[in-house]
């Protein structure tokens, strides 16, 4: 499959889910990240706000707040910059995703960890964006030197995936 047909069957199969199948998966994907080693010690988490065929991240939001510096994306023209996130005060921004307020962003080199989502995803961290590339751009810095971990449904991790040079790998990919 292209990379663009692959985009097209994943989106089908998640938006496919029943509420309450994504619903359990969401738990059972953030959960497994609240219990990686690289979570527990990291003191700042870069997260994302979900779209409608992502693990959904609202609750894990709220829960990790209160015990982590969290922050999350903000897309600024071809740039995302992560902002420290009140999930009581997040607001549509770019692409219809929550978005930030923040007037200051997070320094790169403070992110821990982030947790990045992915159209789909291999084994050895091999991931599939939505073809905008801000992932890539943002985790392919220098500067950023934190703990990568892709999260997705189960079916949306696949055996292949075509890659390019600028494609940045996940240290580790967790499904649910």
């Amino acid at each position: 499959m292209t990379k663009k047909e692959l985009r097209a069957a994943m989106r089908g199969r998640n938006l496919g889910m029943a509420p309450a199948e994504r619903a359990e998966a969401s738990r059972r994907i953030f959960g497994r990240v609240g219990r990686l080693e690289a979570f527990g010690a990291a003191r700042t988490v870069g997260f994302f706000c979900s779209l409608r065929d992502e693990p959904d991240t609202a609750e894990a939001l709220v829960r990790w707040s209160a015990v982590k510096r969290i922050v999350v994306p903000r897309v600024e023209g071809d740039a995302m910059r992560f902002y420290a996130c009140r999930p009581d005060a997040l607001v549509f921004g770019a692409f219809g995703i929550l978005e930030p307020q923040g007037e200051r962003p997070c320094p790169a080199g403070e992110i821990d960890l982030v947790v990045c989502p992915g159209v789909a995803f291999t084994a050895d961290g091999r991931r599939l964006g939505r073809g905008r590339g801000y992932y890539d751009r943002y985790l392919g810095d220098p500067v950023f030197r934190g703990f990568r971990v892709g999260v997705c449904y189960a079916h949306q991790l696949v055996d292949d995936l075509p890659v390019e040079p600028h494609d940045v790998r996940m240290d580790r990919v967790i499904t649910g």
